[in-house]
């Protein structure tokens, strides 16, 4: 257990609220674990009716540690132990992808509220769950190209089945989306104001039976999605699973918003953006999330211990000079023999189960 998770039970809900505000709430082994350790002790319990995910209250209320749903998972102990031998980052994510499964199969209803940053692991424990709040303070992004890393948690099955070629846009620029945005994409459920949340919480707690008519009532219109205005421009330019062939798409097109595009791909990892790709496109045809969470692992254990992983932690979060020297530098370097051996299937004794 860790006092980073509080798991309190709530009239007829258990409650997981993410206790590590300074960190923005980002994830670590023994929060994963925690997390599991309380749904299953829920899950036949049946004074709990439903379960709630949210973030405490930052302390004295300081709006600069109230900004985080979930910043995503422990970047630095992955990069550390992925220049060693890996072992501890291949616990971490074995332990978050048993606790990103257990919430997608999870017998009981859940709600997450991704009030504030939601990014990268935090994605992977509000999209499982049946209700998704955003508010006006939602910042949803799937950014691990940016640090060598691919969109996982879950992202090959989700980002996959989103409309168009959304999902292959959002994997390989790490595009943030606010919470309109999210809503448009079907990514959340409702939107409601951030000044609604205690009541809906309070609402809830009492009558767990309610909560699809309980946020259907404190739901308030959603602005506008600025995403959807590229909705067209974004399924022709990715329509490629060939990440050169995104390339020469966007070299051709004169648009402001492909040339933007094109130099944004150019900062990322020429490696995990053909990762990225092959994730969907596999994710796309996987026949149960339990496969998915068993391929991203594979690849996961893998690619924290390349180059372009440990590059990518040094360049954006240890020396924040933000100028990675990602290898292979371009996608024509980036071989099928090397995405092959990256997503080959592990050995039995080595491979990721539910548990």
């Amino acid at each position: 257990m860790t006092d980073h998770v509080l798991t309190p039970v709530d009239g007829a809900v258990g409650r997981i609220r993410l206790n590590r505000p300074k960190a923005l709430h980002a994830l670590t082994t023994a929060m994963c674990a925690s997390m599991s350790e309380a749904l299953d002790r829920w899950r036949t319990d049946p004074a709990v009716e439903a379960v709630m995910i949210d973030h405490a209250p930052a302390p004295d209320g300081d709006p600069k540690l109230s900004r985080g749903f979930c910043a995503g998972g422990d970047i630095r102990m992955l990069a550390e132990s992925g220049a060693k031998d890996g072992v501890e980052a291949r616990a971490f994510f074995h332990t978050e992808y048993r606790l990103n499964h257990r919430l997608f199969t999870y017998a009981k209803p859940t709600v997450a509220f991704m009030d504030g940053v939601t990014m990268g692991g935090g994605v992977g424990i509000a999209l499982p769950c049946d209700y998704r709040v955003a508010t006006e303070h939602t910042k949803f992004a799937m950014p691990e190209t940016g640090i060598g890393l691919f969109p996982d948690v879950g992202g090959g099955w989700y980002l996959s089945r989103l409309p168009g070629r959304m999902g292959q846009y959002l994997a390989l620029t790490g595009h943030r989306l606010d919470g309109a945005e999210c809503c448009a994409l079907g990514l959340a459920t409702h939107y409601l104001a951030s000044d609604r949340l205690d009541d809906a919480k309070h609402r809830i707690a009492e009558t767990p039976q309610d909560i699809a008519a309980i946020l259907d009532d404190l739901a308030v219109p959603a602005p506008d999605a600025r995403i959807l205005a590229h909705r067209d421009v974004i399924a022709r330019l990715f329509a490629s699973d060939r990440l050169e062939e995104g390339y020469a798409a966007l070299e051709a097109d004169r648009s402001d918003f492909a040339r933007d595009t094109l130099a944004t791909l150019k900062t990322k990892s020429p490696q995990t953006m053909k990762v990225s790709l092959k994730l969907l496109l596999d994710g796309a045809a996987a026949k149960t999330f339990e496969d998915e969470m068993a391929r991203e692992y594979a690849v996961g254990s893998r690619v924290v211990q390349r180059h372009d992983f440990l590059e990518g932690v040094r360049a954006v979060i240890v020396d924040k000079d933000n100028a990675p020297r990602w290898n292979p530098a371009t996608p024509e370097g980036v071989t099928g023999h090397v995405i092959d051996q990256i997503f080959a299937p592990l050995p039995a004794d080595q491979a990721w189960t539910p548990g």
